[in-house]
Formats: structure tokens, C-alpha cells, sequence
């Protein structure tokens, strides 16, 4: 099978590593130096542009798209190309909303009756200042459109969570914030659940938990995530299922009802409360650093499901290897405001892939040599039989890798739960 993956970053390597397995032929677009050695082709092409996209499935006679960033699907991409009877993964525009505006996602999941945050939308500095002024922190304040999961600012600091609201309404995250919303504090541990949905159907994949504070002790700002491991050990027995029945189902249902199908897959970001799981926010795509540590645990053929829900079929449960998988993030100086870009990389070609794989994000070839070109630039996957193990395998092979103020979280899993 012949399939075409958009995107060019750490998920996508990731994706791109395991649909390589089974696939006939991967092309990729834009792709990154990692695919570019397991693709058969990269294609520069503008993947926020439908009419683009969908002229290079064509002509590429693709049998399968797979859809990895927010953007694309944001801009409709997945619209156009079902549009010219290509089989595709990832949502359309309508249903992407779930993502690319929270104050549609908190609706929908009122809507649905999942339990949630409380939240209130603003839609101008005024209102918003006057809201955080009333109430007591801590605050959760979050620009409403898509940010680079840079947008959310939690704080005991209500003079910095005015700021956070101020700067989102004057340009900070261009349009993503002209609107605001504003949520309940939950406390509790994150994880992230994230389905395959087809046909009114779904089905898990098995759960992650991520970092996303820059430093040790979850402190320093947020990021689009420093590192992640699976399987998760702490979680109430059956989650996965609870998601699916009392989460996915039923969005699924209020989508359907308001004529919009879903087809793609979902990320499930919940907070497990003491009064039970909340869900804190929707994806519409698999989360970044997740996938690099989900992806090398899964043993079934991703070709071959993907391809069977982007043709309606009702997804069928996968299978996963007993391993552990620890992901690690290295990142450029000055990230997450103002990454440092063009240092070389090097030491990658030392690591033994038996025990550790690295999946490209940030990286570009310049005059011969691999250089940093983003802020998130390698995930270094460590697995092994335990967590312990699988941690141990991803800090060895960190300490083999170098660039220019490269900077890193030392306790991905340190306290494993």
C-alpha cells in the first residue's frame, strides 16, 4: 500500500517509522532528515494548502493519506482530498474545531455530558481582566485557537494571569487569541488517551503520560511537551474503556448529530481527580512527544488499520508488545520563547537502535552537516523491559548525542507512575 504522511516532526518520524513497516511505498511531505531515510521520496509542498495537498495525491496515486499535525486539518486539507475520493486519516475542518477552538471543544463536551472543567469564553480584555479579578486562583488561562501547545498559562498569580490574558487579546498568539477562555483549577495526574475513530466507532491506543514543564520537577514554562513514557502504570483500571464509553461515544454522537463525522484520530487529555477523570482538552491528532514513545510498543499493522477506518470500516483492537518506551526530548537553547537554530548535531549514528531510536522534529541539513532548526529538535526513545530499563537505554543514549546548549528534563519517569 502506497501511502502519503504530512508533517515533518517528531510524530511524524514516528509515524512514519512504523507505517514504514508494512507499506509499500511512504512519501512524506514535508518530511524531515529522519524520514528521509525511510521514505522513498520528500516532497516540499505547503500541507495547510487543500488544493496542494490534494494535487499530490493525486498524482502520486496514493492509496492511503495520513493527516499528523493540527494545521493541516485546521485549514481543511482532509475536506479537499475526500473531496477527490482519496482515502484519508485525519478529520475534517468542522470536526477539527474540537481542537482548533476550545471554546467549540467545552461546548461540545457540555453538550455531550463529559465531565469537564467549568469554563467561561471572553472575547475581549475587558471582561476577561474584570473575571480574574473577581475570582480566586489558581487560574488556567488559555488562548482559544491553535498555539503550539504554548497557549495555556497555569498560575497561582492573578497579575500574571491577567498579563497571560492581556498579551493573548493584543497579538501574542495572532489570531488564536482573539478569543479567551478561562477554566476551573482541576488538581491530579495527566494522562493522555487517545483513540482511532471510524464510522461512529472507536478504539484505544494504549495511554502515555507526558511532561510538559521545560525543567526537572515539573517547573519553567510550558512546552509542547519535554518528554513522555508508556505504559502507565497508575491508572484506574479500565480507563481506557471509560474514555471510549463516557468520552468518545458520545462526542461522537453530538458531532453526528449536527452533521459532522469524525474520522481520525482523537487525543483525550484528562486530569484523574479525586472526584474521577475530567477531560482537560481535545487533539485531533496524536500528541508530540506521545506518539514516539507509543509507536514502537504498537505491533499491529498501522497501514492496514488506518486504511480500513479512512475507508469507514469500524476499527478493530490493537496489539501491543509487553516493552516500556521512555521519550526524550532534547531541545534548542532559548526554547520555548526564542529557540537558538543552525548548530550541528552530532553522536546519533553511535546509538545502538536495538535499544534506543530517535525520531527527528527540529532538524535540517546545512552545508552536509545535521543542524537544530526548531525548538523541539530530537526525541530519544529508550525501551526496555521496564520502565527503569527503558529510561536507562533513552539517558544513555542522550549522553551520546550533542549540539550547542542542547537542553533536556534528567527525570522523564524518573518517578514513574
Amino acid at each position: 500500500m502506497k501511502v502519503l504522511l504530512l508533517g515533518g516532526g517528531g510524530r511524524e518520524h514516528a509515524l512514519g517509522w512504523k507505517l514504514a513497516q508494512t507499506a509499500s511505498e511512504l512519501i512524506c511531505a514535508p518530511g524531515n532528515p529522519g524520514l528521509a531515510s525511510i521514505a522513498s521520496r520528500l516532497v516540499d509542498v505547503d500541507i495547510t494548502d487543500p488544493e496542494r495537498v490534494t494535487s499530490l495525491a493525486r498524482s502520486t496515486g496514493v492509496d492511503l493519506v495520513v493527516i499528523g499535525p493540527e494545521a493541516p486539518l485546521a485549514a481543511g486539507v482532509a475536506d479537499s482530498l475526500r473531496l477527490a475520493g482519496c482515502a484519508v486519516f485525519g478529520p475534517n475542518k468542522a470536526a477539527a474545531r474540537l481542537e482548533s477552538s476550545k471554546a467549540y471543544a467545552k461546548s461540545i463536551m457540555r453538550r455531550a455530558g463529559v465531565p469537564t472543567a467549568a469554563a467561561w469564553t471572553f472575547d475581549n480584555a475587558s471582561d476577561a481582566l474584570a473575571h480574574l479579578t473577581e475570582h480566586p486562583g489558581p487560574y488556567v488561562v488559555k488562548a482559544d485557537g491553535l498555539a503550539a501547545g504554548k497557549g495555556v498559562l497555569v498560575t497561582t498569580d492573578r497579575n500574571a494571569a491577567i498579563s497571560w490574558a492581556d498579551d493573548c487579546f493584543s497579538g501574542r498568539f495572532g489570531s488564536a487569541g482573539a478569543n479567551v477562555v478561562i477554566e476551573e483549577f482541576l488538581e491530579g495526574d495527566e494522562v493522555s488517551v487517545f483513540a482511532i475513530c471510524s464510522n461512529g466507532r472507536s478504539v484505544g491506543l494504549q495511554p502515555a503520560r507526558d511532561h510538559k514543564r521545560l525543567l526537572d520537577g515539573d517547573a519553567g514554562p510550558n512546552t509542547g511537551g519535554m518528554g513522555a513514557f508508556s505504559p502507565v502504570l497508575d491508572l484506574p483500571d479500565e480507563l481506557v474503556e471509560w474514555t471510549l464509553g463516557e468520552v468518545v461515544a458520545p462526542v461522537l454522537e453530538t458531532l453526528a448529530a449536527d452533521g459532522v463525522e469524525y474520522a481520525g484520530f482523537l487525543y483525550v487529555g484528562l486530569m484523574l481527580t479525586g472526584n474521577g477523570p475530567r477531560v482537560l482538552e481535545f487533539n485531533c491528532r496524536l500528541g508530540d512527544p506521545e506518539t514516539e514513545a507509543i509507536m514502537p510498543l504498537l505491533t499491529s499493522d498501522l497501514t492496514h488499520v488506518l486504511h480500513e477506518a479512512a475507508s469507514g470500516g469500524t476499527p478493530h483492537p490493537l496489539t501491543w508488545s509487553d516493552d516500556v518506551a521512555v521519550d526524550v526530548v532534547l531541545a534548542a537553547p532559548g526554547y520555548p520563547d526564542n529557540p537558538q537554530k543552525g548548530s550541528a548535531i552530532s553522536g546519533i549514528d553511535s546509538i545502538d537502535p536495538s535499544s534506543a531510536l530517535v525520531f527527528h522534529a527540529g532538524t535540517a541539513h546545512a552545508d552536509g552537516d545535521l543542524v537544530t532548526a526548531g525548538g523541539r529538535v530530537l526525541n530519544v526513545v529508550g525501551i526496555g523491559a521496564t520502565h527503569a530499563e527503558a529510561r536507562s537505554a533513552a539517558y544513555g543514549a542522550v549522553d551520546q548525542i550533542h549540539f550547542d546548549g542542547m537542553q533536556y528534563r534528567t527525570d522523564i519517569a524518573g518517578g514513574t507512575r
